[in-house]
Protein backbone atom coordinates (compact mmCIF):
# COMPACT_ATOMS: atom_id res chain seq x y z
CA UNK A 1 0.00 0.00 0.00
CA UNK A 2 2.58 2.52 -0.48
CA UNK A 3 4.84 2.07 2.67
CA UNK A 4 8.18 -0.12 3.11
CA UNK A 5 6.79 -2.95 5.13
CA UNK A 6 9.84 -2.88 7.72
CA UNK A 7 9.14 -3.65 11.50
CA UNK A 8 8.28 -1.29 14.52
CA UNK A 9 11.73 -0.68 15.26
CA UNK A 10 11.80 1.39 12.27
CA UNK A 11 9.05 3.51 13.29
CA UNK A 12 11.07 4.34 16.71
CA UNK A 13 14.06 5.23 14.96
CA UNK A 14 12.54 8.17 12.79
CA UNK A 15 10.56 8.94 15.90
CA UNK A 16 14.19 9.44 17.86
CA UNK A 17 15.68 11.26 14.80
CA UNK A 18 11.80 13.82 14.37
CA UNK A 19 13.11 14.43 18.18
CA UNK A 20 16.25 16.66 16.56
CA UNK A 21 13.08 18.70 15.89
CA UNK A 22 13.04 22.38 17.66
CA UNK A 23 9.35 21.57 18.64
CA UNK A 24 6.52 19.08 19.87
CA UNK A 25 4.48 19.85 17.52
CA UNK A 26 5.78 18.43 14.57
CA UNK A 27 7.04 15.23 15.54
CA UNK A 28 3.64 14.94 17.46
CA UNK A 29 1.51 15.34 14.39
CA UNK A 30 3.80 13.31 12.33
CA UNK A 31 3.11 10.08 14.79
CA UNK A 32 -0.61 11.17 14.78
CA UNK A 33 -0.35 10.06 10.84
CA UNK A 34 2.42 6.96 10.60
CA UNK A 35 1.50 5.76 14.23
CA UNK A 36 -1.87 6.35 15.66
CA UNK A 37 -4.47 6.63 13.15
CA UNK A 38 -3.78 4.16 10.85
CA UNK A 39 -2.09 1.34 12.83
CA UNK A 40 -5.69 -0.62 12.95
CA UNK A 41 -6.69 0.53 9.53
CA UNK A 42 -3.11 -1.45 8.78
CA UNK A 43 -3.82 -4.55 10.70
CA UNK A 44 -7.28 -4.90 10.12
CA UNK A 45 -8.73 -2.93 7.52
CA UNK A 46 -10.91 -4.33 4.10
CA UNK A 47 -8.34 -3.86 0.87
CA UNK A 48 -10.58 -1.22 -0.41
CA UNK A 49 -10.77 0.95 2.70
CA UNK A 50 -6.38 0.45 2.32
CA UNK A 51 -6.80 1.75 -1.13
CA UNK A 52 -9.18 4.52 -0.08
CA UNK A 53 -7.73 5.76 3.30
CA UNK A 54 -4.28 4.24 3.55
CA UNK A 55 -2.91 4.56 0.25
CA UNK A 56 -3.24 8.42 0.16
CA UNK A 57 -2.60 8.82 4.13
CA UNK A 58 1.20 6.82 3.11
CA UNK A 59 1.85 9.14 0.23
CA UNK A 60 1.09 12.74 2.26
CA UNK A 61 -1.69 13.18 0.30
CA UNK A 62 -4.48 12.87 3.10
CA UNK A 63 -4.26 13.83 6.69
CA UNK A 64 -5.95 11.25 9.07
CA UNK A 65 -6.98 12.11 12.82
CA UNK A 66 -7.83 9.96 15.34
CA UNK A 67 -10.79 10.42 17.51
CA UNK A 68 -11.01 8.96 20.66
CA UNK A 69 -10.94 11.33 23.24
CA UNK A 70 -14.29 13.30 23.95
CA UNK A 71 -15.31 15.85 26.56
CA UNK A 72 -16.09 13.11 29.55
CA UNK A 73 -14.02 10.14 28.45
CA UNK A 74 -9.63 11.33 28.39
CA UNK A 75 -7.76 8.15 29.44
CA UNK A 76 -11.12 6.41 30.14
CA UNK A 77 -12.06 5.17 26.82
CA UNK A 78 -14.79 2.72 28.07
CA UNK A 79 -16.36 5.62 28.64
CA UNK A 80 -17.17 7.25 25.01
CA UNK A 81 -20.61 8.51 24.58
CA UNK A 82 -20.18 8.97 20.71
CA UNK A 83 -22.86 6.37 18.81
CA UNK A 84 -22.86 4.87 15.38
CA UNK A 85 -26.18 3.27 14.89
CA UNK A 86 -26.93 1.06 11.68
CA UNK A 87 -29.29 2.11 9.60
CA UNK A 88 -29.88 -0.02 6.03
CA UNK A 89 -26.20 0.15 4.63
CA UNK A 90 -24.71 3.37 6.61
CA UNK A 91 -23.92 4.04 10.43
CA UNK A 92 -25.32 7.45 11.55
CA UNK A 93 -23.05 9.20 13.78
CA UNK A 94 -23.82 11.56 16.61
CA UNK A 95 -21.45 12.97 19.27
CA UNK A 96 -18.49 14.54 19.31
CA UNK A 97 -14.53 14.14 19.91
CA UNK A 98 -12.07 16.72 22.08
CA UNK A 99 -8.52 17.30 21.80
CA UNK A 100 -8.30 15.60 18.32
CA UNK A 101 -4.73 16.53 16.48
CA UNK A 102 -4.67 17.86 13.08
CA UNK A 103 -8.46 17.47 13.21
CA UNK A 104 -9.22 21.24 11.85
CA UNK A 105 -7.02 19.92 8.20
CA UNK A 106 -7.97 15.97 8.31
CA UNK A 107 -9.05 14.29 5.72
CA UNK A 108 -10.28 11.72 7.31
CA UNK A 109 -10.90 10.33 10.87
CA UNK A 110 -10.39 6.87 12.41
CA UNK A 111 -13.24 7.00 14.97
CA UNK A 112 -14.07 5.10 17.93
CA UNK A 113 -17.99 5.13 18.52
CA UNK A 114 -20.58 3.14 20.08
CA UNK A 115 -21.91 0.48 17.87
CA UNK A 116 -24.35 -1.41 20.23
CA UNK A 117 -25.72 -1.57 23.75
CA UNK A 118 -24.37 -3.65 26.07
CA UNK A 119 -20.71 -4.37 27.80
CA UNK A 120 -18.01 -1.03 26.94
CA UNK A 121 -15.14 -3.28 26.14
CA UNK A 122 -17.34 -5.09 23.42
CA UNK A 123 -19.93 -2.75 22.08
CA UNK A 124 -17.17 -0.12 20.11
CA UNK A 125 -15.84 0.05 16.41
CA UNK A 126 -13.29 1.93 14.70
CA UNK A 127 -15.34 3.35 11.49
CA UNK A 128 -13.02 5.03 8.70
CA UNK A 129 -14.95 8.93 8.60
CA UNK A 130 -14.50 11.24 6.04
CA UNK A 131 -13.94 14.74 7.34
CA UNK A 132 -15.61 16.21 4.21
CA UNK A 133 -19.31 14.60 5.19
CA UNK A 134 -22.27 16.78 5.94
CA UNK A 135 -23.15 17.16 10.16
CA UNK A 136 -19.15 17.14 10.91
CA UNK A 137 -18.76 20.39 12.88
CA UNK A 138 -15.11 21.80 13.40
CA UNK A 139 -15.96 23.64 16.29
CA UNK A 140 -13.20 25.32 17.22
CA UNK A 141 -9.30 25.16 16.86
CA UNK A 142 -8.21 24.77 20.56
CA UNK A 143 -5.57 27.40 22.02
CA UNK A 144 -3.10 25.32 24.64
CA UNK A 145 -0.42 26.14 26.67
CA UNK A 146 2.42 23.92 24.26
CA UNK A 147 1.93 22.04 20.97
CA UNK A 148 1.16 25.21 19.91
CA UNK A 149 2.11 24.31 16.10
CA UNK A 150 -0.08 21.47 16.10
CA UNK A 151 -3.54 22.34 15.68
CA UNK A 152 -6.20 20.25 18.26
CA UNK A 153 -9.78 20.46 17.21
CA UNK A 154 -13.01 19.74 19.14
CA UNK A 155 -15.69 18.48 16.58
CA UNK A 156 -19.09 17.24 17.18
CA UNK A 157 -21.37 14.89 14.78
CA UNK A 158 -25.13 15.28 14.24
CA UNK A 159 -26.45 12.59 11.61
CA UNK A 160 -23.70 11.62 10.21
CA UNK A 161 -24.30 9.11 7.42
CA UNK A 162 -21.23 7.09 6.31
CA UNK A 163 -21.30 3.10 4.66
CA UNK A 164 -21.02 0.05 6.77
CA UNK A 165 -18.16 -0.99 4.72
CA UNK A 166 -16.11 1.63 5.91
CA UNK A 167 -15.79 -0.18 9.52
CA UNK A 168 -12.45 -1.24 10.24
CA UNK A 169 -12.34 -5.30 11.19
CA UNK A 170 -15.23 -6.50 13.24
CA UNK A 171 -17.85 -4.66 14.98
CA UNK A 172 -17.68 -4.49 18.51
CA UNK A 173 -13.77 -4.96 18.86
CA UNK A 174 -12.94 -1.56 18.05
CA UNK A 175 -11.65 -1.38 21.81
CA UNK A 176 -9.74 -4.10 21.53
CA UNK A 177 -8.30 -2.78 18.02
CA UNK A 178 -7.83 0.71 20.01
CA UNK A 179 -5.86 -0.99 23.10
CA UNK A 180 -3.45 -2.19 20.63
CA UNK A 181 -3.23 1.01 19.02
CA UNK A 182 -1.84 2.45 21.82
CA UNK A 183 0.73 0.62 22.90
CA UNK A 184 2.76 2.03 19.73
CA UNK A 185 1.39 5.17 20.47
CA UNK A 186 3.37 5.33 23.88
CA UNK A 187 6.16 4.29 22.50
CA UNK A 188 6.60 6.75 19.84
CA UNK A 189 5.92 9.60 22.46
CA UNK A 190 8.76 7.95 24.65
CA UNK A 191 10.83 8.16 21.74
CA UNK A 192 10.24 11.61 20.11
CA UNK A 193 11.13 12.64 24.35
CA UNK A 194 14.43 11.19 24.15
CA UNK A 195 16.22 13.66 21.53
CA UNK A 196 15.15 16.97 23.37
CA UNK A 197 15.90 16.01 26.41
CA UNK A 198 19.32 15.64 25.86
CA UNK A 199 19.15 18.77 23.24
CA UNK A 200 18.01 20.85 26.61
CA UNK A 201 20.78 19.37 28.79
CA UNK A 202 23.74 20.03 26.37
CA UNK A 203 22.25 23.79 25.55
CA UNK A 204 22.04 23.94 29.10
CA UNK A 205 25.91 22.66 29.77
CA UNK A 206 26.77 25.08 27.03
CA UNK A 207 25.02 28.39 28.31
CA UNK A 208 25.76 27.84 31.91
CA UNK A 209 29.56 27.59 31.31
CA UNK A 210 29.58 30.88 29.33
CA UNK A 211 26.66 32.50 31.89
CA UNK A 212 28.70 34.07 35.38
CA UNK A 213 27.64 34.69 38.74
CA UNK A 214 29.60 35.84 41.53
CA UNK A 215 32.63 35.81 39.64
CA UNK A 216 32.22 32.13 38.54
CA UNK A 217 30.24 30.23 35.37
CA UNK A 218 27.26 28.91 36.83
CA UNK A 219 28.10 25.32 35.74
CA UNK A 220 31.02 25.31 37.55
CA UNK A 221 28.34 24.80 40.98
CA UNK A 222 28.65 21.08 42.37
CA UNK A 223 24.92 21.34 42.51
CA UNK A 224 24.89 22.56 39.03
CA UNK A 225 26.90 19.85 37.21
CA UNK A 226 25.64 17.26 39.09
CA UNK A 227 22.12 17.67 38.61
CA UNK A 228 22.73 17.47 35.19
CA UNK A 229 25.13 14.25 34.88
CA UNK A 230 22.44 12.88 36.93
CA UNK A 231 19.47 14.20 34.49
CA UNK A 232 21.77 12.57 31.38
CA UNK A 233 22.23 9.46 33.14
CA UNK A 234 18.16 9.19 33.36
CA UNK A 235 17.71 9.98 29.86
CA UNK A 236 19.83 6.72 29.18
CA UNK A 237 18.43 4.80 31.35
CA UNK A 238 14.72 5.49 29.68
CA UNK A 239 15.85 4.82 26.26
CA UNK A 240 17.33 0.96 27.46
CA UNK A 241 14.15 0.45 28.56
CA UNK A 242 12.33 1.99 25.15
CA UNK A 243 14.26 -0.67 23.65
CA UNK A 244 14.30 -3.77 25.34
CA UNK A 245 10.66 -2.86 25.33
CA UNK A 246 10.60 -2.24 21.29
CA UNK A 247 12.87 -5.29 20.65
CA UNK A 248 10.17 -7.69 23.34
CA UNK A 249 7.36 -6.25 20.84
CA UNK A 250 9.03 -6.72 17.67
CA UNK A 251 9.43 -10.64 18.61
CA UNK A 252 5.61 -10.41 19.16
CA UNK A 253 4.89 -10.28 23.02
CA UNK A 254 3.10 -8.11 25.20
CA UNK A 255 4.84 -4.99 26.22
CA UNK A 256 1.65 -3.19 27.71
CA UNK A 257 3.65 -2.98 31.32
CA UNK A 258 6.88 -1.70 30.04
CA UNK A 259 5.27 0.77 27.63
CA UNK A 260 3.11 1.98 30.53
CA UNK A 261 6.53 1.91 32.68
CA UNK A 262 8.38 3.74 29.89
CA UNK A 263 5.28 6.10 29.20
CA UNK A 264 4.86 7.17 32.55
CA UNK A 265 8.48 7.41 33.32
CA UNK A 266 9.14 9.71 30.14
CA UNK A 267 6.14 12.13 31.41
CA UNK A 268 7.96 12.41 35.01
CA UNK A 269 11.58 12.78 33.67
CA UNK A 270 10.43 15.28 30.65
CA UNK A 271 8.91 17.32 33.35
CA UNK A 272 12.43 16.71 35.58
CA UNK A 273 14.64 17.94 33.02
CA UNK A 274 12.99 21.14 31.28
CA UNK A 275 11.78 22.33 34.91
CA UNK A 276 15.62 21.53 36.06
CA UNK A 277 17.54 23.43 33.21
CA UNK A 278 14.90 26.11 33.13
CA UNK A 279 15.66 26.93 36.38
CA UNK A 280 19.81 27.04 35.72
CA UNK A 281 18.79 29.25 32.73
CA UNK A 282 17.85 32.13 35.16
CA UNK A 283 15.46 34.87 34.00
CA UNK A 284 16.41 34.26 30.76
CA UNK A 285 14.65 30.53 31.03
CA UNK A 286 11.53 32.49 31.17
CA UNK A 287 11.74 34.03 27.99
CA UNK A 288 10.34 32.86 24.93
CA UNK A 289 13.54 33.23 22.74
CA UNK A 290 14.91 29.77 24.51
CA UNK A 291 14.56 26.48 23.45
CA UNK A 292 14.40 24.95 27.30
CA UNK A 293 11.10 27.24 27.37
CA UNK A 294 9.59 25.64 24.53
CA UNK A 295 9.59 22.32 25.47
CA UNK A 296 8.97 22.90 29.11
CA UNK A 297 5.41 23.54 27.55
CA UNK A 298 5.51 20.90 24.63
CA UNK A 299 6.53 18.55 26.52
CA UNK A 300 4.28 18.57 29.26
CA UNK A 301 1.76 16.96 27.12
CA UNK A 302 3.71 13.68 28.02
CA UNK A 303 2.38 13.10 31.14
CA UNK A 304 -0.79 13.53 29.88
CA UNK A 305 -1.91 13.08 25.96
CA UNK A 306 -1.88 8.68 25.50
CA UNK A 307 -3.09 8.14 28.38
CA UNK A 308 -2.05 10.39 31.52
CA UNK A 309 0.81 9.30 34.47
CA UNK A 310 -2.12 8.04 36.80
CA UNK A 311 -3.95 5.50 33.95
CA UNK A 312 -0.14 3.98 33.39
CA UNK A 313 0.11 3.59 37.28
CA UNK A 314 -3.30 1.75 36.72
CA UNK A 315 -2.32 -0.73 33.90
CA UNK A 316 1.24 -0.84 35.39
CA UNK A 317 -0.36 -2.07 39.11
CA UNK A 318 -2.85 -4.84 36.78
CA UNK A 319 -0.11 -6.47 35.50
CA UNK A 320 1.77 -6.80 38.91
CA UNK A 321 -1.08 -8.15 40.01
CA UNK A 322 -1.72 -5.33 42.50
CA UNK A 323 -5.02 -4.55 41.31
CA UNK A 324 -6.93 -7.27 39.38
CA UNK A 325 -7.16 -6.98 35.36
CA UNK A 326 -10.60 -6.48 33.49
Amino acid sequence: YGGMGLDFSYNIAVAEELGNIRCGGIPMAIGVQAGMATPALTRFGSHELKKQFLVPTIAGDFVACLGISEAGAGSDVANIKTTAVKKGDEYVINGGKMWITSGSQADWMCLLANTSEGPPHLNKSLICLPMNLPGIHVAKKIDKLGMRSSDTAQIFFEDVRVPCKNLIGEEGKGFTYQMLQFQEERLWGVATALTPMETIIQETIDYTGQRKVFGQPVLHNQTVHFRLAELATEVELLRSLLHRTVALYVEGNDVTKFASMAKLKAGRLTREVTDSCLQFWGGMGFTSEVLVSRFYRDLRLMSIGGGTDETMLSIICKYMDILPRK
